[in-house]
């Protein structure tokens, strides 16, 4: 089972993990300007999302696992490692797992901690959808809209939207898959283990995900821990204020 990926550049690798019901494309503009900096940047598709297999398994352990096998495959001993969200638990359980395969840590938005399940109504709105009555872009988003009232929010879940025969839409991502095991996107970091590498964690100013209180788990677990806050931005941080991010990531990398 092989991961989807968009491939950019030139040297060091450098692989990026996106969030939850997103896909490596959301990272599509900036993954080409870090390739810029001298790096070949690697855009996954973690599996049940974007163009990546299907599979009723679905958990980080997983996720670690075909991580690290994509790296085998592209023939790369040692990376840098990039995630966001969900994505950024994915390369935190890789880190703590497999040190020796990593430069530099970079995790935006997320801590080690558990996260309690908040993305009820966003599922539950996506199960809503009946392609046979929702046969454009438009009355999709217009469905979806009694569930999710954020258009910001809604933009990003209709990427995954596609033509899957002449006029019947479907949905990228196994939805059945991620309802199934919603539970295990907020799972904690398991105790006691750390990375010893050097990680960069980037919070957003207006995101609640990393609290005061967060930072000395984060410290313990990863030593030597830099956080940083991103102004003007959210829990989407590379995308609200996208300059000051990539400011950050390639201070920090290089």
């Amino acid at each position: 089972m092989n991961l989807h990926a968009n491939v950019f550049g030139e040297g060091d690798p450098f692989v990026i993990l996106h969030g939850f019901l997103g896909m490596g494309d959301n990272w599509k503009t900036l993954g080409k300007k870090i390739a810029e900096q001298g790096f070949q940047v690697h855009l996954l598709d973690q599996r049940n999302h974007g163009r990546s297999f299907h599979s009723d398994l679905f958990n980080y352990e997983t996720m670690v696992e075909d991580v690290l096998q994509y790296c085998n495959q592209q023939g790369f001993d040692k990376m840098y490692l990039l995630g966001h969200s969900m994505g950024g638990k994915t390369a935190m359980l890789f880190a703590v797992k497999y040190q020796n395969r990593i430069h530099k840590l970079i995790v935006a938005d997320i801590g080690p901690k558990y996260y309690p399940l908040h993305h009820q109504d966003i599922l539950d709105g996506l199960s809503a959808i009946d392609f046979e009555i929702s046969t454009s872009r438009g009355a999709v988003d217009k469905a979806l809209s009694s569930y999710v009232p954020d258009l910001g929010v809604r933009m990003f879940l209709l990427k995954n939207l596609y033509w899957k025969e002449k006029g019947v839409l479907g949905f990228r991502m196994n939805l059945e898959a991620l309802v199934k095991n919603a539970a295990e996107i907020g799972a904690a970091l398991p105790e006691g283990l750390k990375f010893e590498g050097a990680a960069l964690f980037l919070k957003g100013e207006r995101s609640n995900y990393i609290l005061e209180e967060d930072k000395v788990r984060i410290e313990d677990q990863f030593p030597k821990a830099k956080i940083t806050e991103i102004s003007k931005a959210g829990h989407w941080l590379h995308a609200e204020n996208p300059d000051e991010f990539l400011n950050n990531v390639l201070e920090f990398v290089r």
